[in-house]
């Protein structure tokens, strides 16, 4: 082990913590460009990852189901492997630690979404955008209406002078 055993201990776990989050989404980096890009072997890297996952942390090609990705990283993955013929898809699954019937049954989770709940959604995301322009509104109406004031202040205050100093 020699001097690299050394190197290892010298290695906060914040700084730990943040070069294996590379490896997930949504960096999703190779653990070959991580070791470059840390200064650090690809055997620690591999090594920190196998720790992590004892440590049931995520990490990516942790478990099959693969849950800790969020749906945006998801979607992401569909669309980038939608053209892909099954060797690229191979491929791309093992730089991203990811399983190719994972990619598929995201796929069918994404098709099954039942459209009314989409609807529930939506009117739920109008309703919030309606309040907040209303609430948008009266703080624009409320800073038009101090900055109105302050105006009206400073002109009395030029017009009869500084002179009584009640302010």
């Amino acid at each position: 082990m020699g001097r690299w055993g050394h190197y290892m201990k010298c290695i906060s776990p914040e700084r730990k913590a943040a070069t294996l989050a590379k490896l997930l989404p949504p960096y999703n980096m190779t653990v070959s460009a991580v070791a470059q890009m840390e200064g650090i072997s690809e055997a620690t890297l591999y090594n920190w990852r196998s720790q992590a996952k004892a440590e049931g942390k995520p990490v990516p090609g942790a478990d099959k189901s693969s849950e800790q990705w969020p749906a945006q990283a998801r979607l992401a993955v569909i669309i980038e492997t939608a053209t892909l013929s099954e060797t690229d898809i191979a491929a791309y699954c093992r730089k991203k630690g990811l399983y190719p019937e994972q990619i598929a049954q995201w796929k069918q989770a994404f098709l099954q979404v039942p459209p009314v709940d989409d609807r529930a959604a939506l009117k739920q995301v109008q309703k919030e955008n309606k309040q907040l322009k209303k609430e948008l509104i009266r703080k624009e109406k409320a800073l038009a209406e101090a900055a109105a004031i302050l105006v009206l202040r400073k002109r009395l205050r030029d017009y009869y002078g500084e002179a009584d100093g009640d302010d």
